[in-house]
């Protein structure tokens, strides 16, 4: 039986790939420290999702580690010695703002914290494939410099740019721009994982993800987009728009859509890939879009207010281009569009009230 140490597990990306795997016959050690819980607060603890993989999922196994911790990584990783067929590195600390008020903690977390697995890795299961969740915010705010065009709910791109049509591609540069703390922690790590495959000839790949949401995230303020949308409308909950008008444009992938890229990816590994991902053309919105589809799937208004001043390095439109994984991977595609995804956060909102 194959086994997959999965980063982040109670996480909403870190769940989806433990329920995915081990639908599929693979065991699981899921390690997750709940260290979202410290950054946003306990509404964001991861703790409830990770109760329910232990008591749903027969082969999955916690281990509560700290990632920057080298000798417990090192430990989990040499007891899998052998058996290990994959690693799914999920775990991060994914806010802008947070990552500003601590950059020490974002840094050691996000760079360190995976440097440490792919050392682990490296010594007692190079073979197997490394999937690290990267974030478009590598490219900074240099998707601001494309052409824009604003309209009456949205921006959009000029039609005679490249990238209008299938969204944006692997070849932006990330070099020169405004990343965001953040941003800059997630860089680092994302070269690193690309030069242990490119170094070391290690099957590793980073999938550069724009809004990955589903009913299972723990949304907050600070990280969550539409799940803290949904949350704030259906608890009457004030909440706040940042900037570009309300008009700013975000792909929105389903975490198991995305999971199922790592399917694919494990089965047929590339080393040292990058791949821009999201929902791209197929499941994108706008804040007010965002916002007239949340206020449609709960059954009431948002009480909602906006502030001119946008969030540093904050992306006025990005819609991801993901032409390059499907030619690699023409098996997989987007399942799960934008209202879709607001209607099953809303009804497990609804069920877990």
């Amino acid at each position: 039986m194959p086994l997959a140490i999965i980063t982040g597990s109670a996480g909403l990306v870190g769940s989806e790939a433990a329920r995915l795997f081990c639908e599929r016959g693979w065991e699981i050690v899921g390690v997750d420290n709940d260290m979202r819980a410290r950054f946003f607060g306990p509404e964001a603890s991861t703790e409830t999702n990770r109760r329910r993989l232990e008591a749903e999922l027969a082969l999955y196994r916690h281990a509560a580690i700290d990632i920057r911790d080298a000798t417990a990584v090192d430990e989990v990783f040499a007891e899998a010695r052998g058996r290990l067929g994959a690693i799914i590195h999920a775990a991060a600390q994914p806010s802008h703002d947070w990552a500003a008020h601590d950059p020490q903690t974002d840094f050691a977390v996000n760079a360190t914290g995976t440097l440490n697995l792919l050392e682990a890795a490296r010594r007692h299961a190079p073979e197997a494939p490394f999937v690290f969740v990267s974030t478009n915010k590598v490219y900074g705010d240099a998707p601001n410099r494309l052409p824009l065009v604003e309209e009456a709910s949205r921006f959009t791109l000029d039609p005679a740019h490249p990238f209008a049509a299938r969204g944006i591609d692997e070849s932006m540069s990330i070099d020169q721009v405004l990343h965001s703390i953040f941003g800059a922690s997630k860089t680092a790590a994302d070269l690193m994982v690309q030069e242990y495959g490119r170094y070391f000839g290690m099957p590793t790949v980073c999938f550069r993800g724009g809004c990955l949401t589903g009913p299972a995230h723990a949304g907050a303020e600070l990280h969550g987009f539409l799940a803290y949308l949904v949350r704030a409308c259906a608890e009457g909950r004030p909440y706040r728009v940042f900037g570009h008008r309300a008009k700013q444009v975000r792909d929105n992938l389903h975490a198991r859509d995305l999971v199922e890229a790592f399917w694919h990816y494990v089965a047929a590994p590339r080393p040292g890939e990058v791949y821009n991902m999201g929902g791209g053309v197929w499941s994108n919105c706008s804040m007010l879009e965002a916002i007239e589809l949340t206020e449609c799937a709960v059954g009431r208004r948002l009480d909602w207010r906006y502030e001119n001043q946008a969030r540093i390095g904050d992306h006025i439109w990005w819609v991801s281009d993901v032409a390059k994984f499907l030619d690699h991977y023409p098996g997989w595609r987007v399942e799960r569009n934008v209202p879709t995804i607001i209607e099953e956060i809303a009804a497990a909102l609804h069920e877990r009230v």
